[in-house]
């Protein structure tokens, strides 16, 4: 059963996986997706979570109460999103189930890296967002500036103890097979050493124009090319359809 604190904490639930092998790498984890983001990627497959909501009370207490319920076959809990770092009381959430004795993972593209700064030594792995290479970030999450604050987080990993993978999205709209190897070339001079691509699901997209064929696009055995020429400057690369 829940603390009576679990009852204080805010976090509005937009969905959960109860046993995901692949959200945190070697853990059977249970993923919270929160509800609300501040970016306006057209490729979201996520839209219906990027409005904001209040949470009202008990609503993390009976997501407490599931974790406690199926403690035995979980290891872990991921944090996911919408974008994650976009409530104050996440700090208190993720206290909470470490007490549980399950480790923390946390996927977030990083807009808030202050936030993040304070949740890394209670996380055990992180998954971030990189949406794409210098102002080319504001244009791609529709969000004029934000380009520097999620640079800002890329360096917090950097810079940290915490184990963390970046990842991209790729959207052939917003980028050239150009881009994807110049965005991949900065990540590795920088220090990651790991690094996940992932194309857009067309059939998903929070913007319809998103979900339309892009003439002219790679294919995918180019795009395999190119992953074999970059997978030398990573520790470990994956290319994920």
């Amino acid at each position: 059963m829940h603390g009576s604190g679990a009852h204080d904490i805010r976090l509005p639930l937009a969905e959960l996986a109860t046993l995901d092998t692949e959200a945190f790498p070697g853990r059977r984890a249970a993923v919270i997706h929160l509800q609300g983001c501040p970016l306006q990627c057209g490729y979201c497959e996520n839209g219906r979570m990027i409005a904001p909501r209040r949470a009202p009370p008990g609503e993390w207490a009976a997501v407490e109460d599931y974790l406690s319920a199926r403690h035995a076959t979980l290891e872990a809990v991921v944090f996911s999103g919408g974008e994650p770092t976009l409530h104050a009381d996440l700090h208190a959430a993720i206290a909470r189930v470490r007490e549980l004795g399950l480790a923390v993972g946390l996927h977030t593209a990083g807009p808030y890296p202050e936030r993040l700064a304070e949740l890394l030594p209670w996380l055990d792995w992180v998954a971030l967002d990189v949406k794409g290479r210098g102002r080319d970030v504001d244009r791609i999450c529709g969000r004029r500036g934000i380009w520097q604050p999620l640079a800002r987080s890329l360096s917090l990993l950097l810079e940290g103890a915490t184990p963390f993978e970046c990842r991209t999205t790729v959207h052939w709209r917003d980028f050239t097979l150009e881009d994807l190897e110049r965005l991949a070339m900065t990540l590795a001079d920088c220090g990651v050493r790991r690094y996940a691509i992932q194309l857009a699901r067309l059939e998903r997209c929070r913007d319809p124009d998103y979900c339309l064929p892009v003439v002219g696009a790679p294919s995918w055995e180019t795009l395999e090319a190119l992953t074999r020429r970059l997978r030398p400057h990573f520790e470990r690369l994956d290319l994920r359809p």
